[in-house]
């Protein structure tokens, strides 16, 4: 944020006026939400690193984005907290036929929209035939397979699939009313529509406002089919400055934040909170421009496995937990999370100790040598065609750690003889870059970056990005195998959890050979609440997991009335703001803001 000095200097002197010391928690305070319900509410403060991009589900892919989606909308089937098995949804109950092709769900029939229309099958019918019939790229991956959908009656809802569908009960697909979204045209879903508040779904929560990059605020459904929220509503606040929002949740302005390392470690001795580190089924990586079914920008070098192969011995994941993560993290060996899921059915992969790649730069530089890649004229760089290597490396400044995680890769590969030009990049330019086309025809322009991937509860999703059909839609360093897709197909159709498993280890192996990504890190979330005043935080999955989970803000409530009220962070802001502004009424602010992915709001 920029300001004008003058304005820093009086508005310090006005603040000190009033006695009160303020941190604002956004990068702007004239705007707040309006007056909560009710006397007494009982509001959630919840911190938040980013603004979702959008309200309208086919538009956002940011976690807080799906976080929303997955309070204000339902799907047919959720998730027990303990041990990531399906649970009801809007589905009470289903079976499958003996082939496994024909999947009935029975549905609850006292379920309202929030607008007061009664839910029923043909909202479920409309919302998958919507994402199939015209491939909706957020969630047409969940859809594989299916060839039919059709209500029988008003509760019960039939699909048909071209093959047994092993994902058929963790498709996050959110059911959507058909009365609101059959008038809205796919083009126009997927670019312009806006889906403003009130959003209307079936969930627990509703979105009722929202101020983007500063805060959203969702309102309890008291219409809500199953269990009701114990608070009234949850005020989500969008903070640019990290230790700002560490600070105002230490001062107990908020109830719930993900924190910094260095705000971790202060706050692991506060009083009053809870400081935890949660397995998350997510991954750091290297991705490379693999792209070779038409036009690419990228270097030819990065193309190649064995160039991809030799990098992998090249990088201290160790050295990067430790340096980038603060140790919020540990080295990663698939591109499946360790520890995420339950022994008897751990879909993870560990290589045995002849097939894991460990830090030894002096192997990478002879797999880089005996793959063609040699320093014939002695200046330390590697040539490609008798040219010096000279590749482009990003990292998304989407998180603090991707950038020192950047840097330290960038060191790495430099020692092995290769010209690295590293940059940080905001993550819609990335996009922009990834997705890159020419003459209406995809045309990736960058060499290799480091991000990361988030999955949901099942390993289908985190798979089904390396597939060829995710080319140009979730796949983003466009690889293409036809073993992998091969393998992807009978897992998706494997309903024996032990077979299915094998299938994905075999997955991971292909993936660890050709390294399209280079797993860098599993990273672990890290999280302060307030545990005196406010209870019944649920991890997900249970033990290790996260309390920032659905099963928390249906379950979450304060010990005291006193606790939910009292203590905002934006109350108390627009107070100071207010005293303050009796001072200064006649000078003006201006605000450079950074949006994450503004080419999503063409």
């Amino acid at each position: 944020m920029r300001r004008l000095s003058l304005i820093a200097l009086v508005l310090g002197v006005a603040l000190c006026l009033v006695g009160l010391a303020v941190t604002a928690p956004t990068d702007s305070t004239a705007a707040s939400p309006s007056a909560p319900s009710g006397e007494g509410a009982k509001i959630l403060r919840v911190g938040w690193n980013y603004s979702p991009e959008s309200l309208n589900p086919f538009v956002g892919t940011a976690t807080e984005a799906y976080a929303v989606y997955h309070l204000n909308y339902d799907r047919l089937v959720e998730y027990d907290a303990g041990t990531l098995d399906a649970a009801p949804g809007l589905a009470k109950s289903w079976s499958h036929s003996p082939d496994g092709k024909t999947w009935t769900f029975e549905l609850r029939d006292d379920v309202k929209w929030q607008d007061g229309t009664p839910f029923t099958a043909r909202d479920v019918v409309f919302t998958f035939k919507y994402v199939i019939d015209n491939e909706m790229g957020a969630y047409y991956s969940y859809t594989r397979g299916i060839t039919d959908v059709v209500a029988e009656g008003d509760h019960t809802v039939v699909f048909t699939t071209e093959k047994p569908k092993a994902t058929m009960l963790q498709m996050w697909v959110p059911i959507l009313p058909e009365h609101i979204w059959s008038k809205i045209s796919p083009e126009d879903a997927e670019r312009r529509f806006t889906n403003d508040p009130p959003v209307i779904g079936t969930g627990p929560f509703q979105v009722v406002e929202w101020k983007h990059d500063e805060w959203l605020r969702m309102r309890a459904n008291p219409d809500y089919w199953g269990d009701k929220p114990k608070i009234d509503e949850i005020l989500f606040v969008i903070y640019k400055n990290p230790d700002t929002m560490a600070s105002e949740l230490e001062a107990g302005m908020l109830q719930y934040a993900p924190v910094t390392q260095a705000a971790f470690k202060r706050l692991e001795n506060a009083p009053g909170l809870t400081a935890a580190y949660s397995v998350e089924d997510a991954f750091d990586d290297i991705g490379f421009n693999c792209y070779d079914l038409g036009p690419s920008r990228g270097h030819p070098a990065v193309r190649d496995p064995a160039f991809r192969h030799a990098l992998a011995w090249a990088v201290d994941r160790e050295k990067i937990a430790e340096l980038a993560y603060g140790g919020a993290a540990e080295a990663a060996s698939s591109i499946l999370a360790s520890r995420y899921w339950p022994e008897s059915n751990d879909y993870h992969w560990e290589p045995s100790a002849d097939q894991a790649f460990s830090y030894d730069p002096e192997k990478a530089g002879q797999l880089l040598d005996e793959a063609g890649y040699r320093d014939t004229d002695g200046d330390g760089i590697r040539e490609y065609k008798g040219e010096p290597i000279k590749l482009r490396l990003w990292a998304s400044t989407e998180r603090p750690e991707l950038p020192l995680a950047g840097k330290l890769v960038a060191g790495y590969l430099k020692d092995v003889g290769l010209k690295i030009v590293y940059q940080a990049m905001d993550p819609g330019s990335m996009v922009d870059s990834v997705y890159a086309t020419k003459n209406d025809e995809l045309n990736p322009d960058f060499d290799m970056f480091v991000w990361g991937w988030a999955g949901d509860y099942d390993p289908g999703f985190i798979l089904s990005v390396l597939t060829t059909d995710q080319i140009n839609n979730w796949g983003d360093v466009g690889w293409s195998n036809t073993e992998y897709d091969r393998l992807y197909e009978a897992q998706d159709s494997e309903l024996d959890p032990a077979a299915r498993r094998v299938l994905v280890h075999q997955m991971q192996q292909i993936v660890a050979e050709e390294c399209p990504y280079i797993p860098l890190v599993y990273r672990h979330g890290r999280e302060a609440y307030d545990t005196s005043r406010w209870t019944g935080w649920v991890k997900m999955p249970t033990g290790a997991g996260s309390v920032d989970s659905h099963w928390t803000f249906l379950n979450v409530e304060p010990v005291t009335e006193a606790a939910s009220s009292g203590s905002g962070a934006v109350g108390i802001t627009v107070a100071a703001i207010a005293a303050a502004a009796a001072v200064v009424a006649v000078l003006v602010v201006w605000r450079v803001r950074v949006r994450r992915r503004a080419e999503e709001h063409a």
